[in-house]
């Protein structure tokens, strides 16, 4: 009986082609092709990174560069808003390269098979990765996440330094038990506090390489937060505020608009993101050093930045709304 020939790529090393990366597809080109035991693998580059983040993915994530396929991203982009900025937040631009230097820090792999945060991840046959089915080929969703991709997947985790600990449970406090709400637009917006830390930085006779990431970090932060506030920085009972904000400010960035204790919640669910990101772990120990100084710089400055005074009595018309 003669050998089972190996299967023909999809793709051809040059090509241009969309890949999925999380829940998100994203332009690329396939560098390089292996085939191993039956099994298609590609060496991707994703456009517009930096090359740290190459990576060698299965057929199962790439598809072709066609108009049905980029009608697909966009759906996608628009279906995972919180994830759409995973590619902004990175530290380095491409082709320019920061020392990585090894540091340590909570980035950890994850051993142990669990299940996946959110729908449309999981195993790539979409089933139970304990009894595939036997006799009908199961259909490869190249929407999901395989299994192995997520079990490999790098968890990052952001330390909020103990002196913004108690900050947090008394913005807590102060919505959902006292029931006010932070007043808006906030004396010092979002914005704001990025720039005195990039300008503090700058101030500090940084070298260009560092006062470059510092710019990419700040910015990354900012779209992070932009992007993440509506669906995972706010209270419940702040629902109808944001509302009426984003009635009133259609287009204002709410970066211009929300200050300092919203992005403090930011650093306590972008760990969560981060791990979307195709970073080593020495990258990311790099980003995540930036990120814990900007924790620092809030530190130094929190008697400015938060303050109960900033929040307001909700009056009862927008009691009514917010039941």
């Amino acid at each position: 009986m003669a050998p089972k020939q190996d299967p023909k790529p999809k793709f051809q090393e040059g090509e241009r082609v969309l890949c999925f990366h999380g829940p998100l597809l994203y332009e690329a080109k396939c560098v390089k092709i292996n085939i191993k035991e039956k099994q298609i693998k590609y060496f991707i580059h994703y456009s517009g990174w930096n090359k740290n983040w190459d990576e060698w993915v299965p057929e199962s994530r790439v598809l072709k560069y066609v108009d049905s396929n980029l009608q697909k991203q966009k759906e996608l982009q628009r279906a995972n808003q919180d994830h759409y900025v995973e590619g902004r937040m990175r530290g380095v631009a491409p082709n320019k390269k920061i020392p990585a230097v090894p540091q340590k820090n909570d980035v950890k792999t994850k051993k142990n098979k669990q299940k996946p945060p959110g729908a449309g991840e999981g195993t790539s046959s979409g089933g139970d990765p304990a009894h595939p089915p036997r006799k009908k080929r199961a259909r490869v969703d190249p929407t999901v996440e395989s299994e192995e991709t997520f079990i490999n997947r790098v968890e990052v985790k952001v330390k909020i330094p103990e002196e913004l600990k108690p900050w947090l449970v008394d913005d807590w406090d102060l919505i959902t038990r006292q029931k006010q709400l932070f007043h808006l637009p906030a004396k010092k917006n979002v914005d704001a506090v990025l720039e005195d830390y990039a300008s503090y930085k700058k101030s500090r006779g940084n070298s260009d390489s560092k006062e470059f990431a510092v710019n990419e970090v700040v910015a990354g932060i900012r779209e992070y937060f932009n992007v993440m506030l509506g669906t995972q920085l706010l209270y419940k009972f702040e629902r109808p505020q944001y509302a009426d904000v984003l009635a009133n400010h259609p287009d204002t960035s709410m970066s211009q608009i929300y200050g300092a204790p919203h992005l403090l919640r930011l650093f306590v669910r972008i760990g969560a993101m981060l791990a979307y990101t195709p970073l080593d772990e020495k990258s990311l120990a790099l980003l995540l050093s930036y990120l814990q100084d900007f924790l620092k710089y809030l530190v130094k400055n929190s008697a400015s930045l938060f303050n109960a005074s900033d929040y307001e009595v909700a009056p009862p018309e927008y009691h009514r709304k917010a039941v």
